[in-house]
Order: C-alpha cells, then sequence, then structure tokens
C-alpha cells in the first residue's frame, strides 16, 4: 500500500514538472490579422455650376396712365334758340372760345332746338340742331338729353358732362378732376340741388305695377359728368330714344332721369361734388379766393339778377352783371379783350 502512494507521488512530481517546464518555453507570436478596410460612402451628386445670371434687371413698372385730354370729354352745352343771343354769345366769348381756330373747342358741343346759320358757321358740326321743341317742359328737355346721350356714345369719348347755358366751365379745373377717376369705373359726378334723395313713382307698363323709388340725382343746372364705362351700361335705358321712354315711367325731368337710371336702375351712386355749381345756390356765399379753383359757375337770372360770384376783376358790375369776363380775364389773362390786371386781381387768386 504504501509502495503504491509513493509510485502515485513519484507520478504527480514528474507532471508537475513536465507542466512547469511547459510554462517555461516562449510563447509564439500572435497570429496578424488583415485590417478590415473602412466602409466606402457613395461620391455625393454634384450639380452643374449655375451660371451668373449678372446684375438683375429691376422690376417692371406699370405704364404711367395717360393724362387726360380735352378731347376725352365731350362737354354738352344745352340751350335754346331764343338764347342764342347774349346768353350764348358770352360762353362763346369766353371758356367755349380757348380753342384758336375755331369758335367752339373740339370738346364742346352744343345743342339747341332750332336752326341758327350764323352759329352754324361759327361751330360747325359742334353745334346739333335736336330738333326737340323749345317749350320748357321735361319732354322737351329729355328729347335734348336723349340725343346728347346717342351724339356721346358715337364719339367715343371718355366722359360726358352736361352743363347748361348760364354755366361758366373752367375746363382745366375738369380735367384736373375728371383725371382722378378711371373713365372704365361707374362715376356719376356733380351736384344734387336738395338734401335728400328724391322719391319717385316707377310705373312698370309690362306688369302695370306702380312702386316707389328713392335716388340721389345730380342737377343739371350745375353740370354733372358721367364716366363712359356708367354710361354704356345705361343703354338699355338711354340709347336711341329709350331715354324717353324711361322718363316717362318716373315723369321726371332730363336730370332726375339720369340720376334714376344710374341709382334706381343700376344700382350706382352719385358722387357728390362741391365744384359745380347752379344758379340755385346762393353764388355770394362762395369765397372770393375760392372761385378759380371751382369746376362751374352760374348766375342768377332776371329775378335775382344780384346772385352772382363776389370776385375782382377788369371789369365793373355793369360791364359784366354775371362776372363771367372777370372770372374768364383771371383764368385766362392772355385773352386779347381782357384788361390788364392789376395788383389786387392776382391777390384775389
Amino acid at each position: 500500500m504504501s509502495r503504491a502512494r509513493g509510485a502515485l507521488c513519484r507520478a504527480c512530481l514528474a507532471l508537475a514538472a513536465a507542466l512547469a517546464a511547459l510554462l517555461l518555453l516562449p510563447l509564439p507570436p500572435p497570429l496578424s490579422r488583415a485590417p478590415v478596410p473602412a466602409p466606402t460612402r457613395a461620391p455625393a451628386p454634384t450639380r452643374a455650376p449655375t451660371p451668373d445670371p449678372g446684375p438683375r434687371a429691376p422690376p417692371a413698372r406699370p405704364a404711367a396712365s395717360p393724362l387726360l385730354r380735352p378731347d376725352d370729354v365731350f362737354i354738352a352745352v344745352k340751350t335754346t334758340r331764343k338764347n342764342h343771343g347774349p346768353r350764348l354769345g358770352l360762353l362763346l366769348r369766353t371758356w367755349i372760345s380757348r380753342a384758336r381756330r375755331q369758335a367752339v373747342s373740339p370738346q364742346t358741343f352744343i345743342f339747341t332746338d332750332g336752326d341758327d346759320p350764323e352759329l352754324q358757321l361759327q361751330g360747325g358740326s359742334h353745334v346739333v340742331n335736336t330738333n326737340c321743341s323749345a317749350v320748357h317742359t321735361r319732354q322737351a328737355l329729355c328729347c335734348k338729353m336723349s340725343v346728347e346721350y346717342d351724339k356721346f356714345i358715337e364719339s367715343g369719348r371718355k366722359w360726358f358732362c352736361h352743363v347748361d347755358d348760364d354755366n361758366y366751365v373752367n375746363s382745366e379745373g375738369l380735367l384736373q378732376l375728371l383725371a382722378t377717376f378711371s373713365p372704365s369705373q361707374d362715376v356719376y359726378l356733380g351736384r344734387p340741388s336738395l338734401d335728400h334723395p328724391i322719391e319717385a313713382t316707377e310705373r312698370v307698363q309690362e306688369g302695370g305695377t306702380v312702386t316707389t323709388v328713392k335716388f340721389w340725382f345730380a342737377t343739371g343746372g350745375a353740370g354733372f359728368c358721367l364716366s363712359r364705362g356708367l354710361a354704356l351700361k345705361m343703354s338699355p335705358w338711354a340709347s336711341l330714344g329709350s331715354f324717353m321712354s324711361t322718363a316717362e315711367r318716373v315723369r321726371l325731368p332730363d336730370d332726375c332721369t339720369v340720376g334714376y337710371i344710374v341709382e334706381g336702375l343700376l344700382g350706382a351712386r352719385l358722387l357728390h361734388s362741391s365744384l359745380f355749381h347752379s344758379h340755385l345756390e346762393n353764388l355770394q356765399r362762395l369765397p372770393p379766393n375760392s372761385v378759380l379753383q371751382q369746376v362751374t359757375l352760374s348766375y342768377g337770372g332776371p329775378e335775382n339778377p344780384q346772385n352772382v360770384v363776389n370776385v375782382a376783376g377788369g371789369f365793373s358790375r355793369e360791364q359784366d352783371p354775371t362776372r363771367f369776363k372777370s372770372i374768364h380775364c383771371l383764368l385766362y389773362p392772355d385773352t386779347d379783350w381782357c384788361p390788364a390786371r392789376k395788383q389786387d386781381d392776382l391777390a384775389s387768386r
């Protein structure tokens, strides 16, 4: 038993010695591993170089609106045969005569009710005999307005302005006023003679119905203007004699009928302007320093001769009872018959 244990111990010692010898041997170098290549990225797409456009052009500006010219405006002067003397003659000598080579300026047309060879010689085709009655009735007034409207549409002009033969028209002031509007828009410009809309009874023949309609209208005695765009819309009720039948629906005179068509039928609106004046207002209340800025002026008739604007000038009240000659010479001092202006005339401007 002891021999066996001794042999086992010797075997264990021999094994331990062998293991120790192995541990003392040098270790082989570690195996080298091939380097792992780094992942490659796909090349970024390249854009073609943008050519240099050079300096940018400034943005296009809208074309400027052309200036309104005198022949863009159709001014209709309503008169009657018995007024062809001093009354119409005063207009021909003053504001109508600004054209150098003809008595009637290219923008002005005279609508009357009787032949007058002398007037026709002065105005030529700008004098229109409407062949309407000379009686001052609503039918006769509407007859003339109907002819005025048709002549304007035929002319192709941008603006229609109606005045009476007792109005002075400041043509330059009128152009400046109209130039602030577009003729293609709905523009009805003038001065009411009332401080409230008129109320009229409307009779429709088709159904025999009767209704009440309210609308503003610009008095013809102060003058009024219509854009071509609005005038064309009025055509079903105003052109080729329709104006007179439309007037019969409300049984009102010419200027009221214009307001009825514009406001009552088309739904447009009158633009109230204080620059238009008639003999129905107190003209003496107009400040003297504002007279030359007005578009139309007027004067009182035989029943009220003192109703004139208060303006200084080179003519006395006896020489110029309407004050139209004084106004004209202040506006156009180069007129050959105007007296030399004084310093106080200059101050009144």
